[in-house]
């Protein structure tokens, strides 16, 4: 199936009142040369009232014969906006921005609750940061991703049918987060296992109720607000693709780490309250009942499983919702996998952060976590959306279009072209090292006292940055083609895995870049204590 027989049959699958093939007829006929008098050509005309501003339409004729024609696409009814280069990075700037002061003000959240009495003594709560904050890329980017693409394929124009489709995605990530934040901190326990060799059955009962409950309402929270800004970003005519995940992301660490350090907090102090073990012949004093005969730690004891259970009983009520919708029944089956493995791929990142965050050498590392995972699993995101949007609107699942036959594309074709996704690919690249240079002058303005200063660590850190959004948004292309050709949607399936791989890639090579700068700063300082202390 050739590119324009897919493209015609989307275009009446999208609802547009004609489907039209741009093209002319030959120059030359028959009748010789085409030639036609100024009193029988028809100037550019929009096609009826429904397409005003969108399609015009020249005719050519010759006595009663069509002899030649064009059509310019200037805007879609169901919201394809032609981009320039200019035009994107006006779209994407300002949301990059703000997603930046979001993460910093995480980082500083995250610098500052690491000494909590809760983070200090169950450490595995740090393991858990990324694969919490991460659900952002897991659920809320997947989310602004499908309802960008359902808005920019019309299947929003409808107010019955847009209701349908918001109600049954955000029951979809009630139900993604919940099971979630109760798998998250298993694993986020198992490796902590593996490393201490140690497991409190307290601290799971912390852990489970504290990820569950961040994971339920961060997700609540932030899917409402993606709705908000597809919808808002349609009516102003801005293409939702550019700006929905860096908005998820701006609120989204932040959220995440305010619900989880007060639910943890909250839960911690609880389980302080009650009075310890009574051991009889010991100095303590028995602890006391009240006139029900119940000890003081009674509720504390059946709160934390409360609240595991009583949000994990909500799943079936979701299901429900979310089942009215049959795409999203399909993900509702199938749609694990990609989660899962992505929540298991940033615990490796939380594994990373909590072996590090204590140490001197790596002072600053909380801060800047959230930073360069953020910016990373932001631009791979944008990308990965634009190019889901881009095959649902010229292609069919399962058929990819001929100039993106091959599934591992040359890297120069995926920066170095003139094709759409390339342009935007170049564009994302180039906004990393400003974007970087922003956040660190605001750090140092807030924080300065708390990160490294040394310019070896700023020119490790902004080659960490690009390293990491070059990879990803080559593995965004790869990925995307990947999974269209097996007739599944880049928008459930590419997004987890990048944004998780983000969140790794972005932890190892910050934790690099500390500590390279560290021994280089550690041989500095010997090179010049070993003169002083010489022979005079």
């Amino acid at each position: 199936m050739d590119g324009t027989e897919t493209r015609q049959r989307r275009a009446g699958e999208l609802g547009l009142r004609y489907t039209l093939s741009t093209g002319r007829l030959p120059r030359a006929s028959e009748d010789g040369p085409l030639s036609v008098p100024e009193s029988q050509r028809v100037s550019p005309k929009p096609l009826g009232t429904e397409l005003s501003r969108e399609t015009a339409l020249s005719i050519g004729l010759q006595g009663k014969k069509l002899r030649g024609f064009s059509c310019e696409l200037t805007r879609s009814p169901c919201g394809v906006f032609p981009e320039t280069a200019f035009t994107l990075t006006c779209q994407i700037t300002v949301p990059l921005l703000l997603s930046g002061l979001g993460m910093m003000t995480a980082g500083l959240l995250m610098n500052t609750i690491q000494h909590w009495p809760v983070f200090m003594e169950v450490k595995d709560l740090l393991t858990l940061v990324p694969p919490l904050v991460g659900l952002k890329g897991n659920l809320e980017m997947t989310l602004a991703s499908r309802l960008s693409t359902a808005a920019n394929t019309g299947q929003m124009d409808d107010p019955r049918e847009q209701h349908g489709v918001i109600s049954s995605n955000l029951a979809l990530i009630q139900v993604q987060a919940t099971v979630v934040g109760f798998l998250a901190p298993l694993a986020a326990l198992l490796l902590g296992a593996l490393s201490t060799g140690e497991l409190d059955f307290e601290k799971v009962k912390l852990l489970c109720a504290s990820s569950v409950i961040t994971a339920f309402l961060a997700a609540f929270a932030l899917g409402m607000l993606m709705v908000c800004i597809v919808i808002g970003a349609r009516k102003l005519g801005v293409n939702p693709d550019n700006i929905a995940t860096p908005i998820a992301a701006s609120l989204g660490d932040l959220i995440t780490l305010s619900i989880l350090a007060f639910f943890s907090s909250f839960f911690y102090k609880h389980k302080a309250l009650g009075p310890a073990p009574y051991h009889p012949g010991s100095c303590l004093p028995p602890p006391i009942f009240n006139s029900m005969g119940d000890s003081q730690s009674s509720y504390s004891r059946y709160l934390t499983p409360l609240v595991c259970i009583g949000l994990m009983a909500l799943t079936p009520v979701w299901v429900l919702i979310a089942r009215k919708n049959p795409p999203i029944v399909k993900i509702l089956k199938f749609g694990w996998f990609p989660i899962i493995l992505a929540m298991v791929i940033s615990s490796f990142g939380g594994l990373i952060l909590n072996k590090t965050i204590s140490k001197e050498q790596y002072k600053g590392m909380a801060i800047f976590t959230p930073i360069i995972c953020g910016v990373g699993g932001n631009l791979v995101a944008i990308q990965t959306s634009r190019i889901s949007t881009y095959l649902h609107m010229w292609s069919t699942p399962g058929v990819l279009p001929l100039w993106m036959k091959k599934f591992w594309p040359n890297p120069c074709s995926t920066f170095c072209t003139s094709e759409i996704n390339s342009m935007s690919a170049r564009v994302l690249l180039f906004l990393v090292i400003p974007g970087h240079l922003i956040f660190l002058y605001v750090i140092y303005l807030v924080e300065g006292h708390l990160v490294p200063n040394s310019k070896t660590f700023v020119v490790f850190y902004l080659l960490a940055g690009l390293i990491q959004v070059t990879i990803l948004l080559y593995l965004a292309e790869v990925m995307v083609r990947l999974t269209w050709h097996q007739a599944l949607d880049p928008d459930n399936h590419c997004i987890p895995y990048l944004t998780g791989l983000g969140d790794l890639l972005g932890t190892g090579l910050l934790a690099l870049c500390f500590l390279i700068s560290w021994l280089l700063s550690e041989a500095e300082l010997d090179g010049i204590l070993e003169p002083a202390s010489g022979p005079p």
